[in-house]
């Protein structure tokens, strides 16, 4: 491997934060990513889930819990860090936006601590990081998902296992419980997001721990008590915040939307055919970082130096990833993000490598430059697209939340029948019911929710709210007897006030007749 600069063949702990590193790295990934994700920024919605969490967030803040005011199927840790965003940032889109750029942007501040941890360089290290964000706009990570709000809690529980594994082989130096409190911890807050991240936590407790186990340094019994005090460490947010639900009288509604309906959902799971689909879309998406991964395993996985121990730790991360995502069974695109850090290490082993190929004096150019190329090449896929509909065409759920506002007054309801939830918060509208993401009422996830979903839609129709939300180019995914029941309440009770475009078909405000 070239000399990047500061590569160590380390017989100590390494120090990755020198004067200069501990504020500068931070700084640049906090550049990078408001650069990279601000296109996110003119857009009401990226991907659908974020309006429920925002509006969770939202009644959160006026003491409504998530669960019992608005339902789902995750834990609360999501809409927590939208409900922190909001008071932070402000009533809006644009707070969310920003959780996801600070989340970014400490994952990629992590991946660097990470690589230097390991004894890498630290221009390796910031690939890594910088990598990690430009790519992170791709599978609709430019939205402020699950997978992008615990990737900085799951990261940094890996740069502690990572400097502890190190200690353990080149010093024989055991873990403390002060890092394993730390790590757990962290592991604990991304569970209360989305439980998907117990396969990384493993690998996180499997470096902190086995390499002194190996070493003789840690003895059984104290990996044992240590391996307790992990689970439990692991748990306790998710455990703190069922005891809150439980003195407010509201536990079955946090064990139902946390625990039960994660399960029912995983009980749905796509064929095969579909799985290996996805997964190649995914690969093709991602297929810079992959190839340079490939690059990565074929020149480094048996080294035995620093960039050996990244490649290896590299390949055993993404088979973790991999088993996360395949947990829930569904495939969906923003679950491959889990991929992200994994392969953002492994591309910058292999940019490294192919920089090797120049001329020793231009060798640092070269992999500055095919980094520039990387990361731009990975931007230019999601921005090209979004930019000429965000700059030049109107964002229709904007249009569709303007239309609401001026007609809607305080304290009055819509029902958003198979469009986005985030017009509850844009409109500043009453929910008619607590199940207002349509897949858990009107689409093909309702057995999720445990109740008569037609029950309930008929319920919230004869309601009567001030609108209904009908979008008719999402029409075949409403499931059920969903159409019918629709169908029959707006031609009953219901009349066409607006049609606002919608790049699938027309969105429709249906108003109750007189």
């Amino acid at each position: 491997m070239i000399d990047l600069n500061q590569t160590s063949r380390v017989t100590a702990p390494p120090s990755w934060w020198d004067g200069r590193e501990a504020w500068l790295v931070p700084l640049l990934m906090l550049a990078a990513a408001i650069l990279l994700r601000g296109v996110g920024f003119l857009f009401a919605v990226i991907d659908t889930d974020e309006g429920l969490y925002l509006v969770q967030a939202r009644e959160w803040l006026r003491g409504n819990w998530p669960l019992v005011a608005v339902w789902d199927m995750h834990p609360v840790g999501a809409p927590a860090l939208y409900a922190l965003a909001l008071a932070a940032f402000g009533d809006g889109v644009a707070a969310i936006r920003w959780l996801g750029v600070f989340c970014v942007a400490a994952a990629g501040t992590g991946l660097h601590a990470l690589v230097r941890a390991a004894g890498g360089a630290t221009l390796l290290g910031l690939a890594a990081g910088l990598g990690y964000i430009a790519h992170s706009v791709l599978l609709y990570g430019l939205s402020s998902n699950t997978e992008v709000l615990f990737a900085p809690f799951v990261i940094w529980a890996m740069v502690i296992g990572t400097r502890s594994a190190v200690a353990a082989l080149d010093q024989g130096i055991a873990p403390t419980w002060s890092r394993l409190m730390v790590m757990g911890l962290l592991i604990g807050l991304g569970f209360a997001i989305k439980p998907v991240v117990t396969p990384e936590g493993c690998l996180a407790f499997a470096l902190l721990t086995l390499p002194a186990l190996w070493c003789g340094r840690l003895p059984p019994g104290r990996f044992l008590a240590m391996a307790a005090a992990y689970a439990a460490l692991a748990l306790l947010p998710s455990a703190l915040l069922g005891l809150a639900y439980a003195l407010r009288g509201q536990f079955w509604a946090w064990i139902d939307g946390s625990l039960l309906a994660p399960w029912r959902y995983s009980l749905a799971r796509v064929g095969l055919q579909v799985a290996l689909a996805r997964s190649q879309t995914a690969l093709l998406i991602l297929a810079g970082p992959v190839l340079l991964a490939l690059v990565a395993l074929w020149r480094r996985l048996s080294d035995r130096g620093p960039e050996g121990r990244l490649t290896r730790l590299g390949l055993i991360w993404f088979l973790m990833a991999s088993c996360a995502i395949i947990g829930p069974g569904f495939f969906y695109q923003h679950y491959f993000l889990l991929w992200l850090p994994p392969l953002a290490v492994l591309a910058a082993i292999g940019l490294g490598e192919l920089a090797q190929l120049a001329r020793p004096e231009r060798q640092r150019a070269v992999f500055l430059g095919l980094l520039v190329l990387l990361c731009l090449g990975a931007w230019r896929q999601e921005a090209a697209l979004r930019l000429e509909r965000g700059l030049w065409v109107a964002d229709p759920v904007r249009e569709v939340a303007r239309a609401i506002r001026e007609r809607l007054q305080p304290g009055e309801a819509i029902f958003v029948a198979n469009y986005h939830p985030v017009l509850y918060a844009l409109t500043d509208a009453a929910l008619p019911t607590r199940f207002v993401f349509p897949e858990h009422l009107t689409g093909n996830f309702t057995q999720v929710a445990g109740i008569d979903a037609d029950a309930e839609l008929r319920r919230v129709l004869a309601s009567r709210p001030r609108f209904v939300v009908v979008d008719r180019g999402w029409w075949p995914q409403v499931g059920g007897r969903g159409k019918a029941i629709l169908s029959e309440a707006l031609s009953r009770d219901y009349e066409l006030e607006l049609t606002i475009p919608e790049e699938r078909g027309p969105v429709e405000l249906w108003r109750p007749k007189p």
